[in-house]
């Protein structure tokens, strides 16, 4: 059987097709994409199959689709390189946001050490969620960074400027490597409380480990991040 037949497969593929043209910028924010007829017309299929990717590209937080209106393109096409962290990349990118400090506190987690292979398990927790200017969260990070020399007095004396990336920095923490994972996902009610979002809301969910040129921890933390307002451009390591 050519599963290139398959509906699931079709659906998808279509999907994809719409999503690479969204992220492209060939359908703007805002943008009313195409009615199913026109759509079932240009991809040779069924309504049901288009409907199938439209709710696909509405779970990627590319489109929303309103009864009786259509659907039309959330996504802004904002690329972000999170190499110098959050606030930086989105500063590129002239968005301007505000951070509000959800924890700062030194705790002991043996099971992300051993994740992370290292021997200590204390970390510092710091957790945050940022913000544009109008109050629409962004970004919700959950940063785990160790307990090192120059950071022991963290909870007293909190984040240099409000930044952790230059907090890390104060204290020769620079990532050089690392690895970090992506996935999307509806948010729990916990973090959709946080963000102000309603549970079941999709969003990108990041996780990364960066470490200095030497093997040092430098920072481990996950994200949850609004794929409305971005998408990621990963470039992550030493050049060669």
């Amino acid at each position: 059987m050519d599963m290139t037949d398959s509906p699931a497969l079709k659906h998808q593929n279509i999907a994809r097709t719409l999503a690479g043209e969204i992220r492209a910028g060939r359908l703007k924010r805002g943008s009313r994409l195409p009615g199913e007829h026109a759509l079932a017309a240009r991809f040779s299929v069924s309504r049901n199959t288009i409907r199938s990717a439209l709710t696909e590209l509405s779970r990627e937080g590319l489109i929303s689709t309103h009864s009786g209106k259509g659907s039309f393109v959330t996504f802004d096409g904002r690329l972000i390189d999170d190499r110098l962290g959050w606030a930086r990349a989105l500063a590129d990118q002239g968005v301007a946001t505000e951070t509000r400090l959800l924890r700062l506190e030194r705790v002991d987690d043996p099971g992300l050490a051993e994740r992370l292979g290292l021997d200590s398990s204390s970390f510092f927790a710091v957790d945050r969620v940022r913000t544009l200017t109008d109050g629409a969260a962004v970004s919700l990070e959950r940063s785990r960074i160790p307990g090192v020399d120059g950071l022991l007095d963290l909870p007293a004396r909190g984040l240099i400027e409000g930044s952790l990336t230059a907090t890390l920095a104060s204290v020769g923490l620079y990532a050089d490597h690392g690895d970090e994972w992506v996935s999307a996902g509806p948010l729990e009610a916990t973090d959709a409380e946080e963000l102000g979002r309603r549970p079941g809301e999709w969003f990108l969910r990041t996780r990364r480990a960066s470490w200095t040129a030497a093997g040092d921890l430098v920072e481990h933390v996950e994200s949850l991040l609004d794929p409305a307002r971005f998408q990621l451009h990963l470039r992550f390591g030493a050049s060669s």
